[in-house]
């Protein structure tokens, strides 16, 4: 009897272990374990490895390296009108919350969670913004708070948002044009402005110069006497007698006050 019930274990155990599900996880790959039993086993994540499954239990394998989606959307900006845009985003499964994301979404979490909502936080953002602002000085911003929108709602549906990137925006062809043309318009108007201004702060310049010649020879004349003039006069009359090239003859006074003068030759 006791061989028997021996014999008869070892059978049950071969048959379970010959049925068994052998799983190999790969590198950048998390298991999640379904027991029919049990339920789902929550607190444990797979790591890659071999892995033996008895045959009653499921092992869901989910792939958590970086993914590239692309989107392309037509959208309608502030004021009504439709704008496509080419959108690119990467994401990944939060490695630690594998099994959550799987009880809430399955393995389908990119169609059933992350299209959706970067259609929706795209269409919120965009939707505040008019075509010229997405065309030319806003685009930064737009991708900016798409981001911070996206990233919060993928986080808090355990999902991690890497990046995201808009490659193209495009507007109705009349809408461009228009577009076009009032930048065009708008920098030439500052370009005017600037020459404009250029050109008056070359003119205060110069009447600031003039005024402050005028104002150093009104201060010099003032400071000018008749007897500060003949003083100055003698003593350059002085230095050019000194010259050795030069032979002074006193003539007598040039004029009234005048100074004396001199008449040089060579040796």
């Amino acid at each position: 009897m006791t061989w028997g019930i021996l014999g008869f274990f070892a059978l049950i155990l071969l048959i379970v272990l010959s049925s068994a599900t052998f799983i190999t996880i790969d590198s950048g790959e998390r298991g999640v374990l379904f027991r029919p039993f049990d339920g789902l086993e929550k607190e444990r994540v797979f790591a890659p490895g071999f892995h033996v499954v008895a045959p009653w239990n499921t092992m869901y394998v989910y792939e958590v390296r970086e993914q590239q989606l692309e989107e392309q959307m037509e959208v309608l900006s502030s004021n009504g009108l439709n704008i496509s845009l080419d959108v690119t985003v990467r994401i990944r499964p939060n490695f630690g919350q594998v099994p959550l994301l799987h009880e809430n979404f399955s393995k389908d979490y990119i169609e059933r969670l992350v299209r959706p909502e970067i259609r929706s936080s795209v269409r919120q953002i965009i939707g505040k913004f008019t075509p010229e602002e997405l065309y030319s000085t806003k685009r930064d911003e737009v991708q900016t708070l798409i981001t911070e929108e996206l990233a919060n709602t993928l986080a808090a549906n355990y999902v991690d948002l890497r990046a995201i990137l808009i490659r193209d925006i495009e507007l109705p062809d009349k809408v461009r044009t228009a577009i076009e043309e009032k930048l065009e318009a708008e920098q030439a108007s500052l370009k005017y402005e600037y020459i404009l201004t250029r050109e008056k702060q070359e003119a205060e310049r110069r009447l600031i110069e003039a005024q402050a010649k005028a104002d150093a020879n009104r201060i010099l004349a003032a400071s000018l006497s008749d007897n500060i003039l003949r003083d100055k006069g003698i003593e350059a009359t002085l230095e050019l007698a000194k010259s050795p090239n030069s032979k002074v003859v006193v003539v007598g006074d040039s004029g009234n006050g005048g100074l004396p003068l001199i008449l040089g030759g060579g040796n």
